[in-house]
């Protein structure tokens, strides 16, 4: 049996440990289906660990292109634990939103694991005419390191499930502004970055990033989108995130571990200068 409450699930397990099987409980990380409709439209279909819903619809629709501006959105109905629709948002748009009914950015489905795997590439993301993230100060590589320690320490469901990812805001200065969990890393950001639109603070210049997983495509083009400058990952990145990150002038940094880390795209924004080796071109 399962039980449920929230973005946790309690069931049993049979453990086995040095040569013993022991029946105990043991916390699962939730992951439900959650559609987006807007009138006969539906936006997209995502798997995700329920809580922030209101955050990561928000968030999705500002980060795939669906809205541009908070004023886009103009009513989202969630539903209640209850209800027949209880994994359906509705959502109402400023009349302004155009959506194509054909159109497949607008009408995909995403695994808790994939984001939007297959659908977008650079060129669509130059259409979108997404601009180089701006930034008025160095990021200093010493606070960097200090992050990664900060995220652990406040993944509450991750610390009891072991199976959700993290995306975390931080201003210049390394202080933690927002944290959100999720079973898929791309609905972690969304949720970050919702948190964000919905309060009014993007775009989020002389802010950072920080994800608990790979730094990949998907999560580099949402990182874009919120004006974010810098986007760090405890990991390493794709080649088609690298590409995108040099091309759209975003600061790249991976394997952000203990007291190291490796700049991809973007050096120009942490006071960092390189050595040369002996005898390189």
């Amino acid at each position: 049996m399962v039980k449920k409450k929230r973005n946790i699930e309690l069931t049993q397990v049979t453990q086995w440990e040095d040569g013993k099987a022991t029946r105990v409980e043991d916390y699962l990380a939730a992951e439900e289906p959650l559609e987006m409709r807007a009138g006969q439209y539906s936006l997209g279909v995502t798997l995700r660990t329920p809580g922030d819903d209101e955050e990561l619809v928000a968030g999705f629709l500002f980060t795939e292109g669906i809205i541009s501006q908070r004023e886009d959105l103009v009513a989202l109905r969630m539903p209640g634990d209850s209800s027949p629709e209880q994994n359906l948002v509705r959502v109402t748009l400023d009349p302004s939103v155009r959506l194509a009914p054909d159109s497949a950015a607008r009408r995909f489905s995403a695994g808790s694991a994939c984001g939007v795997c297959g659908k977008a590439s650079i060129a669509q993301l130059r259409r979108r005419g997404l601009r180089r993230p701006e930034a008025a100060l160095l990021f200093d590589p010493e606070m960097l390191c200090q992050l990664p320690p900060i995220l652990r320490e406040t993944q509450a469901v991750f610390v009891r499930t072991g199976g959700l990812h993290a995306a975390a805001i931080f201003g210049p200065a390394g202080e933690l502004l927002v944290l959100r969990e999720d079973i898929g890393r791309h609905n972690a950001v969304d949720k970050a970055i919702g948190w964000a639109l919905l309060g009014g603070r993007l775009p989020l210049s002389d802010h950072l990033l920080l994800v608990s997983g790979r730094g990949g495509f998907e999560i580099v083009q949402k990182t874009i989108a919120a004006g974010i400058p810098l986007l760090a990952s405890v990991s390493a990145p794709s080649s088609l995130a690298v590409q995108l990150a040099r091309e759209l002038g975003l600061t790249l940094v991976g394997f952000l571990r203990g007291r190291r880390f490796v700049i991809y795209a973007g050096e120009e924004r942490i006071a960092v200068s390189a050595s040369v080796p002996a005898g390189a071109s």
